[in-house]
């Protein structure tokens, strides 16, 4: 590298100096100097302090940046004289970033304008008072509409699943609330049939028989062979009418629960010796009635546990009770997510995992990761519309943990493939999406986690893959 003094005429050929005055090219050209370059040879580097703006005179150069997504991104080679780079936001002082954001390399004999950081923060602010102010506002302004719209998206990816977590937990609460209120009545009549066959004086050790039949049939309900329709409707016409030969009243009413319980015609004959001939209609309508009891306390444990289960879910998503960063199982991050979003998947789209087991603990910000996937999982079901399929799956590396949603929806077209990752970049009406959720995503995989985000789509068949760290040291646990 060698370096020359700085011509004013040199400086008064490139686009970006062309307009200054004499004085203010003579005053540049005092404060910086112009070196060369051989081929292959860096002009500056990324991770150094920001010290120079560097603009190419003369032959051609190359910006390459290392990113923690796609690794090694470089620019195409330019020999356009005047393309700059190196500090170019030291305009900003204090708020301007410390070190290169990139670095610059000669491809070929090149002859550069290098100017100190510092003098070129001065120039910028002395010549040009209105640019600079309007640029500070550029970029600060622009930086605080992207975290008001960044925060907005959050509320309102929140909202979308508390109102998908509403009404999931409706439907349990409702059949609850429906099977509390029949047991009300069912134990009322229970007691009362019960009384009843005190009254009609049965034996004691009659009354334990039926409370131990009762037991045998309440243990069967639900541990029964499947069957179908048609063969439970020909089961409760069997045994309503043997009931109805016997005398009891109601009889169809009573077989329905007597069969699934498991009890047939064959079973009447051990009711009629256990308890009697003369107590047997009361002993089968309160056996009926224990029954159903047990069925209605089945299907409040069974929303009790729904609602328990999506709670969980929820506490899994929001990571609520955990610290921010620590060791998590991925596959209990998914199905938290897809358990909040169940109510918002229409009847058409069918939900199918593939889960590789064998994926370790990844070390991640569990809130974040499933911001994520409510992002991914957001734009497929807006994708596939009514009817579709959305494929989660999971593999592994050596080193990295492979996560993949796709859908079979109308697929990104290659025209916008490369600017689906940019802030506010949507195919979406005005009013329907934000053109945050993408970007969002990509700085939470890549920016803290130090994984990478891409996709790969043809129409019916779009796949979002996101590659996650396995090893703590990867990932970047630091805002």
């Amino acid at each position: 590298m060698t370096t020359v003094d700085v011509e004013i005429d040199e400086l008064r050929k490139l686009f970006l100096f062309e307009r200054l005055t004499d004085e203010q090219l003579t005053k540049l050209a005092n404060s910086g100097q112009i070196r060369s370059f051989e081929q292959d040879e860096e002009i500056l580097r990324q991770g150094e302090p920001a010290e120079c703006f560097a603009v190419l005179v003369e032959g051609e150069l190359q910006m390459v940046s290392e990113t923690v997504s796609a690794g090694t991104v470089a620019m195409p080679r330019t020999s356009q004289p005047g393309v700059y780079g190196g500090a170019t936001s030291a305009y900003l002082g204090d708020r301007a970033p410390l070190t290169y954001q990139h670095t610059l390399r000669a491809t070929a004999p090149s002859r550069v304008f290098i100017l100190p950081a510092r003098k070129f923060a001065y120039i910028v602010t002395e010549w040009f008072p209105m640019a600079m102010h309007l640029l500070d506002g550029l970029q600060s302004g622009g930086r605080m509409q992207r975290e008001i719209i960044d925060r907005r998206q959050r509320l309102t990816a929140l909202g979308t699943i508390t109102a998908g977590l509403t009404h999931e937990l409706n439907n349990p609460a409702a059949a609850a609330v429906r099977a509390v209120s029949e047991l009300r009545s069912l134990i009322r009549v229970s007691r009362m049939e019960l009384a009843q066959l005190a009254e009609n004086g049965i034996p004691p050790e009659r009354l334990r028989a039926l409370i131990e039949m009762q037991e045998a049939c309440t243990e069967a309900v639900g541990k029964l062979p499947a069957r179908s329709p048609m063969e439970i409707s020909d089961a409760e016409d069997e045994l309503g009418e043997a009931l109805d030969e016997l005398g009891v009243e109601d009889a169809w009413d009573l077989a329905s629960p007597l069969v699934n319980a498991g009890f047939g015609k064959e079973h009447l004959a051990k009711v009629c010796t256990k308890v009697g001939e003369e107590h047997t209609p009361a002993a089968l309508r309160w056996l009926s009635e224990a029954v159903e009891i047990s069925q209605m306390l089945g299907e409040v444990t069974d929303a009790t546990e729904r609602i328990t289960s999506l709670i969980r879910s929820a506490k899994q998503y929001s990571q609520m009770d955990r610290a921010p960063f620590q060791v998590l199982d991925v596959h209990e991050l998914l199905d938290s997510t897809v358990a909040i979003f169940r109510g918002k998947i229409p009847p058409g789209i069918s939900v199918v995992t593939d889960y590789d087991r064998t994926l370790p603990p990844i070390p991640a910000y569990g809130g974040e990761l499933n911001q994520v996937w409510t992002n991914l999982i957001h734009n497929a079901l807006d994708a596939m519309g009514e009817e579709g399929t959305l494929t989660i799956r999971t593999a592994h590396d050596e080193d990295e943990a492979i996560i993949e949603i796709g859908d079979t929806g109308h697929g990104v077209p290659e025209a916008i493939r490369d600017r689906i990752f940019e802030p506010f970049f949507t195919t979406k009406t005005v009013g329907q999406g934000t053109g945050l959720g993408l970007d969002i995503s990509y700085r939470i995989v890549a920016g803290r986690h130090g994984g990478e985000l891409k996709v790969r789509s043809v129409p019916g068949d779009t796949w979002f893959e996101v590659r996650l760290p396995l090893r703590e040291s990867a990932a970047v646990p630091s805002e």
